[in-house]
């Protein structure tokens, strides 16, 4: 089986890249200097050349607050580019892997979203994100799409990072606890799309979320974050509104991951358990 890994240099794709390239001899690594989404021959091109059965997209605008400014580059990267994804892999008989967002919820709820809850993103950002997963479905390829939230990862950039940072440079600092959700360690999510390829689940289209198991708010998380770290941040909850955004927030996005559970036999694991584990190493890249 070949696989190729689409924006491989991000936060997912760093681990996809990490977990594939040591147990899976078969797979093509591109970012945006290697292949560009956006131009449908150019994927074309790329798939016939390697051969590919399985796409796993891990490519996406998340600029959150820039995408409102930006419509036409999210719009580009999280819909049209995945539309040509989903194109190609429909005339090679290939199998897509994407990655979505809790963000295409409205998030005004209190029970864990499932993956036929209504969808009504609030922003740019979920709308451009939901109009990659619809044109997925109507290409009439092979898919699983992921929905996930709050992602981080010893790579890039993300709120564990920047807290880590924050609580060590400061002595007290504020974080919203009025939105709640779960996070996810970029690693799991890797592991799982490894484990549906290594287990040949690869036909059980459809919709699926994924985060870490657990709920906290964003206050908690940076409150733990704080703490594995060895800082002594002062650390005050506060409200959304105290930090005014050109983008309304979902302030409960808790993903129901019951579906993907039962469907692939994979156990996810508790957010805190899994933070413990990304900032050992983090610790270790010092």
């Amino acid at each position: 089986m070949n696989l190729l890994v689409t924006g491989a240099n991000g936060q997912l794709g760093t681990e996809m890249r990490r977990l594939l390239a040591s147990n899976h001899k078969n797979c093509t690594f591109t970012d945006v200097q290697e292949l560009d989404i956006t131009n449908l021959d150019d994927i074309r091109q790329c798939l016939l050349e390697n051969m590919t059965d399985v796409v796993i997209n891990c490519a996406a605008y998340t600029n959150v607050d820039k995408a409102e400014d930006d419509y036409a580059t999210a719009d580009l990267l999280n819909h049209k580019a995945v539309e040509n994804l989903a194109v190609a892999c429909k005339e090679r008989s290939a199998t897509l892997i994407h990655i979505s967002t809790d963000y295409v919820f409205q998030g005004d709820g209190n029970l864990p979203c499932m993956e036929d809850h209504p969808t009504n993103p609030l922003g740019i950002y979920g709308k451009t994100k939901l109009a990659g997963e619809l044109s997925i479905q109507n290409s009439g390829c092979n898919y699983l799409i992921f929905r996930t939230a709050w992602l981080y990862s010893p790579f890039g950039n993300n709120f564990v990072k920047t807290m880590r940072r924050l609580t060590s440079e400061r002595t007290t600092l504020q974080v919203v606890f009025d939105q709640i959700g779960t996070p996810t360690y970029a690693g799991d999510l890797a592991r799982l799309i490894y484990h549906i390829i290594e287990t040949n689940q690869l036909y059980k289209t459809g919709i699926y979320h994924f985060s870490n198991e657990g709920v906290c708010s964003w206050y908690d998380f940076a409150k733990e974050i704080n703490s594995l770290s060895g800082n002594s941040c002062d650390i005050h909850p506060c409200h959304s509104n105290e930090f005014p955004s050109k983008v309304k927030r979902p302030h409960f996005s808790v993903l129901d991951k019951t579906k993907t559970k039962e469907t692939f036999n994979f156990r996810i694991p508790y957010w805190k358990d899994s933070l413990i584990k990304c900032i050992q190493e983090l610790t270790l890249q010092k």
